[in-house]
C-alpha cells in the first residue's frame, strides 16, 4: 500500500504533504478546484519560508546597501553578502567572488556574451551550442555574430533528444572559442552530459558556459568538480522569486573580463576623463541590486537545502518515471523527449489536438501545465512539431497530482458525446 505522505526513490524521501504545507498557494482552490500545479520549470511556487523572509527584511532591516554608516544599512548589507555566500556554497563555488547577481539566467549568459565575448572573441571564431537550447542561449550568440561577425555553430541531437556527443565532439575544432550548453533542457528534460562536454571542451583549451536554470532546482551542483568556467541560474525556478539570478563565473574570467554595464556601486572611482573600476564581483553590478530578491534567493536555498537535493532529485525521478509509464498508455499521446538520462519534464504531443487546447482544457480542470514552443522554437523545428504541452515536476508533486493529469488527458481523447 502506498504511503500517501512520502514520494520514495532510491532509499530517500521527501514528506511530500509536509512540503506542500509549506506553499499557501497549494492550500487555495483555482475556479472552485484544488490546484495541480505543474507548471514548475516556468516558474517554481514559493514556500512560506522565502515569503516571511522577505516580508521579515522589508519590515525590519531594509537599507541600501554599500557605503552606508549607520546601523541599518550595514545590516543590510551584512545579509546581502550573507546571500552571496549562500550561493557560493549552494554551487560549491571557490570564492564568494565568483558569484555575481543578475535578473535572471537570461541577463547572466548575456553578460558572458556581452563582456567575455565582445573581449575576447573575433571574426570567424565559433560558438557552439546544441539544438535544444533555450533562445536565451541563442540570441545573445546571434546578436555578438552581427556585432563581431562571430560564427553559430549548433551541435545535432537524436530523435530521442540527447545531445550527439560524437557530432559535437567532431565540431570541437580550433576555431571554436567558447561551448555554450544547457544542463537539463527545459522542453525535453534531457540531463546533458556536462562532465563529459568540458572534458572535451577543456582538452582544447576552450571555455564552457553552462545554462543551468533546469538543473540546479533538481540536483546538486559543484561547479568546482564540473570545473564550469560559467555557470547560470535564475532564482524563480529555485523556489525564490522573481528578478534575482545568478552567474557563476571562475574569478580568473571575472578579473580580466570589462564591465558588462556602467554606473554606481561598481566604481572604485570617477572623473569626467576616467572611471577606477570596482574589482569583481562588484564591477558587473552596476546601480542599487535586488536587495530584496538576494534575500529570497538565500531563504530558497536554506529551505531547498534543508530538504536535500539529494532527496529532491530522488522524488522527482521517481514521479517522472511514474508519470512517464501512466502518459505511455493514453491512447493518441505521443511523448516528446525520450533521452536515457532525464529530469523533471513530461511534454507530449496528442494526436489531431492542439497543445495550446491540450492546455487550455487541463486548465479548466485546475491543472497548471504549460503550452507551446517553451522559447525552444528551433528545437521544435528539429522535430517536425509546432510545439508540446508541458507538464513539469518540482519538490511539492505528488503522485496524486499525476493522476489527475492523467486521468484529464484520458477523457480528452475519448470521442464527444454524439
Amino acid at each position: 500500500m502506498k504511503d500517501m505522505g512520502r514520494e520514495r526513490a532510491g532509499g530517500a524521501a521527501v514528506e511530500v504533504e509536509r512540503v506542500r504545507r509549506d506553499f499557501p498557494i497549494l492550500q487555495r482552490p483555482v475556479d472552485g478546484r484544488p490546484l495541480v500545479y505543474l507548471d514548475t520549470a516556468s516558474s517554481a511556487q514559493k514556500p512560506r519560508a522565502v515569503l516571511d523572509e522577505m516580508t521579515r527584511f522589508m519590515s525590519e532591516d531594509y537599507a541600501n546597501v554599500h557605503h552606508g554608516v549607520y546601523a541599518l544599512s550595514q545590516r543590510s548589507t551584512a545579509l546581502h553578502d550573507a546571500a552571496r555566500e549562500k550561493v557560493a556554497r549552494f554551487l560549491h563555488a571557490g570564492d564568494p567572488r565568483e558569484i555575481v547577481f543578475v535578473r535572471n539566467a537570461t541577463e547572466g549568459i548575456n553578460l558572458v556574451a556581452s563582456s567575455y565575448g565582445r573581449h575576447f572573441l573575433q571574426e570567424g571564431d565559433e560558438v557552439l551550442v546544441t539544438q535544444m537550447e533555450h533562445h536565451a542561449n541563442i540570441v545573445p550568440w546571434q546578436l555578438l555574430r552581427q556585432e563581431k561577425g562571430i560564427t553559430l555553430c549548433v551541435a545535432p541531437i537524436t530523435d530521442e533528444g540527447e545531445l550527439d556527443m560524437e557530432a559535437f565532439e567532431r565540431m570541437l575544432t580550433d576555431r571554436v572559442k567558447l561551448v555554450s550548453v544547457v544542463h537539463v533542457s527545459n522542453s525535453l528534460g534531457t540531463v546533458n552530459p556536462v562532465e563529459e562536454i568540458v572534458r572535451l571542451a577543456h582538452a582544447r583549451k576552450i571555455p564552457v558556459l553552462i545554462d543551468g536554470c533546469q538543473a540546479a532546482v533538481h540536483m546538486p551542483v559543484d561547479v568546482r568538480e564540473l570545473d564550469a568556467d560559467f555557470y547560470v541560474f535564475s532564482g524563480h525556478k529555485l523556489y525564490g522569486p522573481t528578478g534575482i539570478g545568478v552567474l557563476f563565473a571562475k574569478l580568473a574570467h571575472l578579473e580580466v573580463m570589462p564591465p558588462y554595464q556602467g554606473g554606481g556601486l561598481m566604481i572604485s572611482s570617477v572623473t569626467f576623463e576616467s572611471t577606477e573600476f570596482s574589482p569583481p564581483p562588484q564591477k558587473f553590478e552596476a546601480g542599487t541590486p535586488n536587495i530584496v530578491g538576494a534575500i529570497g534567493l538565500g531563504a530558497a536555498i536554506d529551505y531547498v537545502s534543508s530538504i536535500g537535493l539529494a532527496n529532491i532529485h530522488a522524488h522527482e525521478s521517481a514521479l517522472l518515471a511514474y508519470g512517464t509509464e501512466l502518459l505511455r498508455e493514453i491512447p493518441g499521446l505521443r511523448l516528446i523527449g525520450t533521452a536515457r538520462e532525464k529530469s523533471s519534464i513530461l511534454a507530449f504531443v496528442m494526436e489531431g489536438r492542439d497543445p495550446q487546447e491540450i492546455g487550455a482544457a487541463l486548465g479548466r480542470n485546475g491543472i497548471a501545465v504549460r503550452a507551446g514552443h517553451h522559447c525552444t522554437q528551433p528545437l521544435m523545428d528539429r522535430l517536425g512539431i509546432p510545439g508540446t504541452t508541458r507538464a513539469s515536476i518540482g519538490l511539492y508533486t505528488t503522485r496524486e497530482d499525476i493522476d489527475a493529469l492523467a486521468r484529464c488527458l484520458r477523457e480528452a481523447t475519448l470521442p464527444a458525446p454524439a
